[in-house]
């Protein structure tokens, strides 16, 4: 599997590792963290939460500029992974909660502005890193392999991403154990309406019983203290990231003699002294830099739709699997404590990255073998329809499961509008319906995202590396930011129409790429 690749792919791969172990971290608790921690509706919830997604894609572009200008790669990397970890540094601190209102507007700028360093530094980290491996595939020696380093990049990358989830929410779930409390996934809900004094008689009874078998008899006592537990438990979650970030950190420095330096830059021409370029920059006309670019922002462009989609998983799939998905007896059982909840889920989507990997391929190399192997363009094409199915699985899923509009889960009772109702277990879904469309969703990224970064650094001109990897990020972080109309959607109309919204703009993006497919198999020759 790894004949005919350079020594620096398997270390730049591990050094990435903490990045996706902090990125699923956040994947798997931030929006419930966020909910649990200041009492948000899952809209105000979404648009943090696709911010700082939009940020850390968006800022790679920062990140880029700065590593194509200085030609210092491993430098602007090296500091982007030291400025991640103090982010997460930041957000472990525990602080009060529920939040007094008086302090309310501070606690949540400085949440916002310990994401914002993370996003940061994961801007000057993650572009670049991607264009140090495409750098190594520029050699002649590997050329032919650069969908397959990119394939295998990203397999190892994921395996950080498979257990952050798994960490996440079992050192939440010990910490709330350890204090003396259950875990229970509808307590912060009903913790803030009761303390808001919106909760209804329903819901009030049902806090109560749970309070009187941890020996409470006061329910707005149980409420602070559960809360106060709960979200502690989520502050020292997001310290996991801390350690993982600091052995990506050692990864990195001890390796970096197998990661291409500065390249070494030729004079123009006597009358400009400063346009000092590499000598394949001086290879590549002004025209073909031009063709080049138009096809970056084309595939760019279709690709925000992609993403819109796909990273539904930290916002309408995992307010799915919370609120209409049955739970029980989807744990995993470590002794010292267990993981359960919708955190859970995140888990599928990286596990099968590593697991499908190898067999997509076992499948390029044997259709390559026959001349039969579809082009980058093409796979990414591929990629667009596969995802429409996968969503088309949880419309019907929807349909035959007959589930209520999730506005009905609320209600006016006593003039208190929206007073927070709990679907009963008998009425919610089999997890295999999130799981099948997990898997299937992880089908179309492999056909995507690292074919999609392999595209990039072979397209993109040599002293533009940086910043065109900083655009497929950026293409990424506007598809992030346009998340909430998920959330919109996912709270105002029928469920199976919001998945249908996700199959219509999958199948428009594959409709799009297919038309363009000639002209873009034509620039990458």
């Amino acid at each position: 599997m790894f004949k005919k690749h350079p020594k620096g792919l398997i270390p730049a791969a591990l050094a990435n590792m903490g990045e996706r172990f902090g990125f699923y971290t956040m994947m798997a608790v931030l929006l419930l963290f966020l909910q649990s921690k200041f009492g948000f509706d899952g809209v105000t919830a979404g648009i943090i939460c696709s911010t700082f997604y939009a940020l850390i894609y968006i800022l790679a572009l920062v990140g880029g500029m700065i590593a194509d200008k200085t030609r210092n790669y491993k430098g602007t990397i090296l500091t982007g992974l030291v400025i991640m970890t103090l982010g997460y540094v930041f957000i472990s601190i525990p602080t009060e909660t529920p939040v007094p209102d008086a302090n309310r507007t501070l606690y949540i700028a400085l949440t916002c502005f310990g994401l914002l360093v993370i996003a940061f530094g994961n801007g000057l980290f993650k572009g670049n890193l991607q264009a140090i491996v495409g750098k190594m595939y520029d050699n002649k020696e590997y050329s032919a392999m650069r969908d397959s380093g990119f394939s295998l990049f990203y397999m190892f990358i994921n395996l950080g991403a498979i257990f952050a989830p798994l960490f996440a929410v079992a050192v939440r779930n010990w910490w709330v154990q350890k204090e003396g409390f259950v875990y229970d996934a509808d307590m912060p809900t009903l913790c803030h309406s009761q303390l808001a004094g919106s909760i209804s008689p329903d819901a009030a009874g049902t806090l109560t019983d749970f309070a009187a078998n941890l020996g409470y008899s006061d329910i707005t006592l149980f409420s602070n203290d559960y809360l106060n537990v709960f979200t502690t438990g989520f502050h020292y979650a997001f310290a996991c990231a801390i350690v993982a970030m600091i052995i990506s950190l050692v990864i990195f420095v001890i390796n970096r003699q197998y990661f291409p330096g500065k390249e070494k830059l030729v004079v123009a021409s006597s009358d400009d002294k400063a346009a000092a370029l590499t000598k394949e920059e001086l290879q590549m006309g002004v025209k073909e830099v031009k063709q080049r670019l138009y096809a970056l922002f084309a595939v760019f462009g279709v690709v925000i739709f992609f993403w819109f989609s796909f990273h539904q998983n930290i916002l309408t799939l995992t307010s799915f699997a919370k609120e209409f998905t049955n739970l029980t007896g989807l744990s995993i059982n470590l002794g010292f404590t267990s993981i359960e909840g919708a955190e859970v889920f995140q888990s599928i989507n990286p596990l099968f990255v590593v697991l499908l990997t190898p067999i997509i391929m076992a499948l390029f190399g044997w259709l390559r073998s026959r001349n039969l192997e579809p082009s980058t363009p093409k796979k990414i094409g591929i990629g667009m329809g596969i995802a429409a199915i996968a969503y088309a699985v949880m419309a019907i899923g929807s349909v035959v499961a007959d589930l209520p509009l999730r506005s009905t889960l609320f209600e006016n009772i006593d003039g208190i509008d929206n007073v927070i109702k709990v679907l009963p277990v008998a009425e919610r879904v089999t997890p295999w319906l999130l799981i099948v469309t997990y898997i299937i969703l992880t089908v179309a990224e492999l056909f995507i995202s690292p074919l999609g970064m392999s595209f990039v650094s072979k397209v993109a001109p040599p002293h533009l590396q940086g910043l065109m990897q900083g655009c497929w990020l950026g293409a990424t972080a506007v598809g992030n930011q346009l998340l909430f109309i998920g959330a919109i959607f996912y709270e105002s109309v029928p469920l199976w129409l919001t998945w249908t919204l996700f199959v219509t703009v999958c199948l428009v993006s594959m409709i799009t790429m297919f038309s363009m497919l000639k002209w873009l198999e034509r620039v990458t020759k």
